[in-house]
């Protein structure tokens, strides 16, 4: 997959036993050592980006999942639960093709495709140019739909407003003890497909449970967007009022650097 951030295998970070791994080596070192610049180059751009969007009221929600967890879907009911209430737009990444770009276009959303090709998370580059071409008005609520990915995401800030962090009732209780660093990275988690529980061995209370181990200060919903079933609580979150203030200020421009990455309104 992705050598910046380590999820080729070539990265260790931790032995066995959960401890330190020996020194592996110049050639590792020196791997290691890049990834580190890699990430905190991001981290400048990511701090650029917050500052143009607290400039503007903006607040960006960084979506992340698994592929399949419903992020799409929950995106398009949102867009058009709050259609002429907030203003809304989504910067959509994918390694290929513009599928779920269409089908928020097809809901009315104002879209921005950001394909990585190999790639498999979107950084705070790839978004600075998204916004750009975006140009959200001030006090809208931006959508980034990360590549659908439970590892390289979590490491990258993009500059956002908030973490959110999709599961799907589908996938099993365990994914916040699989995936512990992406789950201890969200600030809310959105547990989807509620209406498939009946006709699944899923317990969400083991879910929960689960969650409040690897993170217990993250908001958990519950929610169908095909019911309507607890979107009443997601779309509150993203209506103006004292909850939904945006930290952070200054700067002019959200960071750009060199070009590298299919963008497509």
């Amino acid at each position: 997959m992705c050598g910046t951030c380590g999820c080729d295998g070539a990265v260790p970070a931790t032995g066995s036993d959960g401890g330190s791994v020996p020194d592996p080596g110049p050639g590792l070192r020196e791997t290691v050592e890049v990834e580190r610049d890699v990430l905190a180059r991001n981290d400048a751009l990511a701090a650029a980006n917050r500052d143009w969007l607290a400039e503007r009221a903006i607040r960006a929600v960084n979506v992340m999942s698994a592929p399949g967890s419903g992020k799409t879907t929950l995106l398009a009911a949102t867009v058009g639960a709050l259609a002429g209430e907030v203003p809304l737009a989504v910067v959509e990444g994918d390694q290929a093709g513009s599928l779920d770009a269409d089908r928020l276009r097809e809901a009315g959303c104002r879209t921005v495709q950001v394909n990585t090709g190999s790639g498999c998370h979107l950084d705070a580059d790839m978004v600075a140019r998204a916004l750009r071409e975006l140009d959200p008005p001030r006090g809208a609520v931006v959508f980034v739909e990360n590549v659908g990915n439970l590892v390289c995401p979590a490491l990258f800030d993009l500059g956002q407003w908030e973490r959110v962090v999709l599961a799907s009732t589908t996938e099993g209780e365990d994914k916040p003890l699989k995936y512990p660093q992406m789950f201890r990275a969200a600030d809310v988690v959105v547990l989807t497909k509620l209406d498939l529980v009946p006709y699944l061995d899923f317990d969400t209370d083991h879910f929960a449970r689960h969650l409040r181990r690897v993170n217990p200060d993250a908001t958990l919903l519950p929610v169908s967007a095909l019911s309507g079933t607890g979107l009443g609580q997601w779309l509150d979150r993203l209506r103006p009022g004292p909850g939904s203030s945006v930290p952070g200020s200054g700067g002019s421009e959200p960071g750009v650097s060199e070009p590298g990455v299919s963008l497509s309104s």
